[in-house]
C-alpha cells in the first residue's frame, strides 16, 4: 500500500474504520498496526444489506493513523457503491486523492504570510478522459469564518500539475499568539459546463494534526524562512466545520 509517513519517525500506526453510509452507527474497526507504511490487515466484516437498496449504499473504508495523545490523522479512504459491483466476487480497490507540495513563509515583523503552491501529483481522475483540470484555492480562515482567499490558474488535462504560484497574505497580528487562524488548501477540478468539483483538501494551523501541524509549527519556529513540504490530500468532507465556511 505504501502509506504516507504521518509520524516523526518516518512511519505510521494505521488502522481502518469500515461502515455503510446508510447506517454510520454500525462501524467496524481493525486493530492498529504499529510503525509501518505497508500494513496487511486481512480482517473481514459482515454487514446485513437489503439487495433492493443497494443503489443507495456506499461502503466506506477510512484509513487513520493512530495517535495516543491527539486526534487521529486520516491517511485516505475508499468509497465503493454497491450497485456498481458484483458482490459474488472479491473487489480490491484503493483510493488515493493525490498529494500537493507547497511552501509556507511567515515574517512576524511585517505580518506577511506567504504561501507558494508548487505542484501536485497523482491526483484523482475527475474527467471522462482519465485526467483532470486542477486548480488550487488558498483560504485564510479567522475564527472559523472565511477571511481571505486566493486561487491558482487552471492546469488542463493533467494529474500532476506544476503551478509555482505565490500568494501573500497580510495578517495584522502575530500568528503565534492567535490559535484561531487556519489555512485551508483545496484542490479542485475545473469544469466549464458544470460546477467545479473538489478533489481534496487539508488545513493547517494550531488546531491541525500530523504533518499539517508540524508544517505550521516549523513555519512559526523559523520566521522569514520558506519551508516546503508534501501533504496527502484528504476527503473534501473530512472537516465538517469547513463545509459551512468554504
Amino acid at each position: 500500500m505504501d502509506f504516507e509517513a504521518m509520524d516523526s519517525g518516518g512511519t505510521s500506526d494505521p488502522y481502518v474504520i469500515v461502515y455503510l453510509t446508510s447506517d454510520r452507527r454500525k462501524r467496524y474497526e481493525t486493530k492498529v498496526y504499529r510503525k509501518t507504511l505497508n500494513p496487511i490487515f486481512n480482517e473481514s466484516f459482515t454487514f446485513q444489506v437489503q439487495t433492493k437498496a443497494n443503489d443507495v449504499f456506499l461502503v466506506t473504508s477510512r484509513i487513520y493513523d493512530f495517535n495516543r495523545f491527539s486526534k487521529h490523522d486520516i491517511i485516505g479512504e475508499v468509497r465503493l457503491p454497491l450497485a456498481s459491483v458484483d458482490l459474488q466476487h472479491v473487489i480490491e480497490q484503493w483510493k488515493h486523492l493525490g498529494e500537493i507540495c507547497f511552501s509556507l513563509r511567515y515574517v512576524p515583523s511585517t505580518g506577511k504570510l506567504t504561501v507558494l503552491i508548487l505542484e501536485a501529483r497523482q491526483l484523482k481522475r475527475m474527467d471522462s478522459n482519465g485526467l483532470s483540470d486542477p486548480f488550487v484555492k488558498v483560504h485564510l480562515i479567522l475564527n472559523r469564518r472565511k477571511w481571505k482567499k486566493k486561487r491558482t490558474s487552471v492546469k488542463k488535462n493533467t494529474l500532476s500539475p506544476y503551478f509555482n504560484e505565490v500568494f501573500v497574505f497580510e495578517v495584522p497580528f502575530r500568528l503565534s499568539r492567535s490559535p484561531n487562524v487556519d489555512v485551508v488548501i483545496s484542490v479542485w477540478d475545473h469544469d466549464k459546463v458544470t460546477k467545479n468539483e473538489p478533489i481534496g483538501k487539508l488545513f493547517l494551523g494550531c488546531r491541525a494534526t500530523g504533518n499539517q501541524l508540524r508544517h505550521w509549527s516549523d513555519m512559526l519556529s523559523n520566521p522569514r524562512r520558506p519551508l516546503a513540504q508534501w501533504h496527502i490530500l484528504q476527503p473534501p468532507e473530512e472537516y465538517r466545520w469547513m463545509r459551512k465556511v468554504l
